[in-house]
């Protein structure tokens, strides 16, 4: 029976569960290949990602969703079993990345927009068919001297908005990421004030474009201090203004909220998790999308060695079950060192 899209996106949030953003293009899990010493080949990237959708007690009892990249959805395991009838029988949702990347804003110094709107009605006609049954699209923010700029806000947040539509009715629940990135010196203030911003925008272009919102999922950053200021906000101080932004800009309808990790570290990305859920009183649940905080520590106990599978899973199954815990607010430090 399929699903509505009202339920896969409730599925995907569904309690103590979280989605595993595995979409990395190919220039970006080469990086993470190198720095393993691992050359990037198509055949390594299948075993990798293998290694990940066979650990069965992870995506089974904590991972809701994976989201794959273009060429991992139309990749079998060396068995020859489908990806998508991998996920599928965990229990897991397939879903894709289906934006093309960004590139410089226009008159715009050091702002980018994300492209990938021209073809992208076929394209995820074609996931679909494929067995998708959600998508993502990131719009990417950088915060710094007089950035962003309305203008650069704007058009990530149209974007966003008609990726949403063009999903929606090829009958794929949207993910919307707006990531304000990390890096700089701004202080946790100037972070809260243009998430605000930024949040606000997006839904009052997804008003403008008819998207439903019960059929949507948000993907934020967390509200943090930039890597480089020198005042860094602690747990609380992050759960806190994160909990308010989100209060003050995401409607109730909204059925979930699946954070990025944004390059924080596996466990401090965790603990905000945590802390947000154990001390908040919610209108949606908060659970993850994580990529690399949930794959860090998964790539290197494998190291490219087939006899490492094991280890790798290991690795990989435990940063799931943390994370799994954390969106029930029930994570405490303490459970990594017992691991």
């Amino acid at each position: 029976m399929s699903m509505t899209l009202e339920q896969v996106a409730k599925a995907l949030v569904a309690d103590g569960k979280g989605i595993l953003a595995a979409d990395e293009s190919t220039s970006t899990i080469k990086k993470r290949f190198d720095a393993i010493a691992l050359t990037s080949t198509e055949e390594a990237r299948r075993d990798y990602r293998e290694m990940l959708f066979r650990s069965t007690e992870a995506m089974t009892d904590h991972i809701s969703g994976v989201i794959l990249f273009d060429e991992t959805i139309r990749q079998s395991a060396k068995d020859g079993t489908p990806f998508v009838e991998l996920l599928t029988r965990a229990g897991c949702i397939p879903g894709i990345k289906v934006d093309a990347g960004t590139k410089p804003l226009a008159y715009h110094p050091d702002e980018q927009i994300t492209e990938g709107l021209d073809g992208l009605r076929e394209r995820c006609q074609e996931y679909h068919k494929l067995g998708a049954r959600f998508t993502k699209w990131r719009a990417v923010i950088t915060i710094g001297k007089d950035i962003p700029s309305r203008a650069c806000i704007l058009t990530n947040t149209h974007a966003l908005a008609r990726y949403a539509a063009i999903a929606q009715e090829a009958g794929l629940v949207p993910i919307v990421e707006p990531e304000l990135l990390m890096d700089g010196d701004h202080t946790i203030d100037r972070c809260l004030e243009v998430t605000e911003r930024v949040l606000h925008s997006l839904y009052a272009e997804l008003n403008m474009q008819d998207v439903v919102l019960e059929q949507t999922l948000l993907k934020p950053n967390m509200v943090i201090s930039g890597t480089e200021c020198p005042q860094q906000a602690g747990i609380e101080e992050v759960a806190e203004k994160t909990v308010k932004v989100l209060k003050r800009t995401v409607p109730a309808a909204v059925p979930g909220i699946v954070f990025l990790s944004g390059g924080q570290s596996d466990e401090i990305a965790t603990a905000h998790l945590s802390a947000m859920n154990a001390g908040h009183d919610l209108p949606w649940p908060l659970t993850f999308s994580y990529g690399r905080a949930l794959q860090a520590a998964a790539i290197k106990a494998w190291g490219g060695k087939s006899e490492n599978v094991a280890a790798g899973q290991r690795a990989f199954t435990h940063r799931a079950k943390m994370n799994g815990l954390a969106a029930q607010g029930r994570y405490s430090a303490d459970l990594e060192k017992a691991a």
